[in-house]
């Protein structure tokens, strides 16, 4: 007979084998039934494509692919971007 950790290990383990994590975060009280709705709306297969794409697109910050792009997508309006020139202080020898 298996024991209830064992069953949980054995679930576990067939989640992890369709690609699936266990995730524990820590939220406020009032914000955990919403944590809720996103992870199941996550786990179902139906919703998962649009429920991602939200977040993404409204939670994360789009990586750049490298730094050039970074740089290039940088709202640098009204920064002073030149500089004088520094040679440095003088030495006695």
């Amino acid at each position: 007979m298996m024991t209830s950790q064992s069953n949980t290990t054995q679930s576990r383990k067939r989640q992890a084998a369709r690609g699936f994590v266990r995730v524990e975060v820590k939220v406020r009280e009032e914000d955990a039934d919403l944590v809720r709705e996103i992870a199941g709306a996550l786990r179902d297969p139906s919703r998962h494509a649009a429920t991602r794409s939200v977040l993404r697109k409204h939670i994360t910050s789009s990586p750049a692919k490298n730094f050039k792009v970074l740089l290039a997508s940088a709202p640098l309006a009204g920064i002073e971007l030149d500089r004088s020139e520094d040679f440095g202080r003088e030495n006695d020898l």
